[in-house]
């Protein structure tokens, strides 16, 4: 059993990709609600959650926004999901919704396949500032 924070959304990300670390501390600067928790693929807590949702966290190649112990969102549906729930200016992305997930999900992968190339990867997994430090699970 895993002891979940309530009235949060988890977002699990690659812990060692660059661009998935600029997108976790943009999304953080922008989260004044702190609606938002963190969670590397990598860490003990992500490959637990990984397992209550069967999900192989060492093939996945996506976001996962995680909303209740039963509901979760990947790739393109999760990023929307995401920025719906920010809020502001940020809802208007949802509007990409009106495409087929099939065809969101075909740019999202291209990103993802492409993203280490691009942006580089880390060794090990991004270590929070104590700024930052609580809005992660580790």
């Amino acid at each position: 059993m895993i002891d979940l924070p309530k009235n949060k959304n988890i977002i699990l990300f690659d812990g060692i990709c660059n661009m998935c670390n600029a997108v976790v501390l943009t999304l953080i600067k922008f989260d004044k609600k702190g609606i938002f928790l963190f969670c590397p693929l990598q860490s003990e807590f992500g490959e637990k959650i990984s397992k209550k949702i069967q999900i192989n966290s060492l093939k996945m190649d996506s976001i996962i926004l995680f909303t209740s112990n039963t509901s979760y969102y990947k790739k393109s549906t999760a990023a929307l999901k995401i920025m719906n729930l920010l809020g502001g200016f940020w809802k208007i992305t949802t509007i990409f919704i009106i495409f087929p997930e099939t065809f969101r999900n075909y740019i999202y992968d291209f990103i993802a396949k492409n993203r280490y190339k691009w942006f580089g990867k880390r060794e090990v997994c991004m270590l929070p500032s104590d700024q930052i430090k609580d809005r992660f699970l580790s």
